[in-house]
């Protein structure tokens, strides 16, 4: 994969996890969401800060995808965190971190493991200290190996 590629995607992952905070703060509906963000955050300059212009088509997937396999997302997330964790305890850019690592994980063969992981390792690096991108690299992980074996098999 390009460079190009790589750093669009990685925008376009960013962006998700934005779209599916705002989505869980407002309830906005995703097609709305969708276009908000395709005219005026993908690849814009915001506050001087110039983003890397996202992978369109990527992001769509993530945000309908995570929309239209919530319950499924959620699942998988709450049955391996720590008991007396519920997904509700979790703050909400957490939450929107960890629903979009899930999703790629079961719906996307094509994106390695290790590339879903450290991308959205990556992401909470945005939001977090070093203790929060280890929860998140190992819930993804143990997903992964859940999720990859049923597909493999």
């Amino acid at each position: 994969m390009s460079q190009t590629r790589s750093r669009s995607r990685s925008a376009a992952r960013l962006a998700a996890v934005q779209a599916l905070y705002q989505h869980d703060m407002e309830g906005t509906p995703v097609p709305r969401l969708l276009k908000e963000f395709h005219d005026h955050r993908l690849g814009a300059t915001i506050e001087d800060a110039e983003y890397h212009a996202a992978e369109r088509d990527f992001f769509d997937d993530i945000v309908t995808g995570v929309s239209a396999r919530n319950a499924d997302i959620d699942g998988l997330i709450s049955g391996r965190l720590a008991q007396g964790w519920s997904l509700e305890r979790l703050d909400r850019p957490m939450r929107a971190i960890l629903r979009a690592g899930a999703y790629e994980l079961i719906a996307r063969p094509d994106v390695p493991v290790g590339s879903v992981i450290s991308e959205y390792v990556d992401v909470a690096h945005a939001f977090y200290d070093k203790r929060e991108s280890g929860f998140v690299n190992g819930l993804l992980d143990a997903i992964a190996k859940e999720a990859r074996a049923a597909s493999a098999g």
